[in-house]
């Protein structure tokens, strides 16, 4: 964490955290100051990176997904290339919506979305288990989301 986060920062990313939608004025309200510095101090969290973008966060299942899973990714290769070319690949594909390469026995474990299990096992048949150097996969499903919201925990003092 940069050392010149102050108080008035960690408010302004906590206040960004549970309502991105503010207006400047109703976050520089929130964290007491007046608007221009509080614009000020947002386009420099932007510039420096802390803030590294805004999204709307949508429901999968307002949007038709029944079904979330989480697969880990054996690969049979662990060279540069063949690392980079399924990472390149698993870019392109949409229902993957979180990667991370792991470690443990498994390199890789993707959250993916499909409609319903069936067009899931269609998925993984087609689509996964045709990417580069795949060797093995296992999925496990969600029953329920229990924490949906991906919040970065803002540091305070001491901590």
């Amino acid at each position: 964490m940069p050392e010149a986060l102050d108080r008035i920062d960690k408010a302004l990313l906590i206040a960004l955290q549970d309502n991105a939608r503010l207006t400047n004025a109703e976050l520089a309200d929130s964290v007491a100051l007046t608007t221009s510095p509080c614009w000020r101090r947002v386009r420099l969290l932007e510039e420096s990176g802390v803030i590294s973008g805004y999204q709307a966060i949508l429901s999968p299942k307002a949007l038709g997904y029944g079904v979330t899973a989480f697969v880990s990714v054996m690969m049979e290769s662990h060279s540069r290339e063949t690392a980079r070319a399924f990472e390149q690949r698993l870019l392109e594909i949409p229902e993957i919506i979180a990667c991370h390469n792991v470690s443990g026995r498994y390199d890789f474990l993707l959250e993916v979305l499909a409609r319903d299990l069936e067009s899931f096992g269609e998925f993984a048949r087609e689509v996964l288990q045709t990417l580069p150097a795949v060797k093995e996969i296992y999925s496990s499903f969600s029953f329920k989301s229990v924490k949906p919201l991906r919040q970065i925990p803002v540091p305070q003092p001491g901590a």
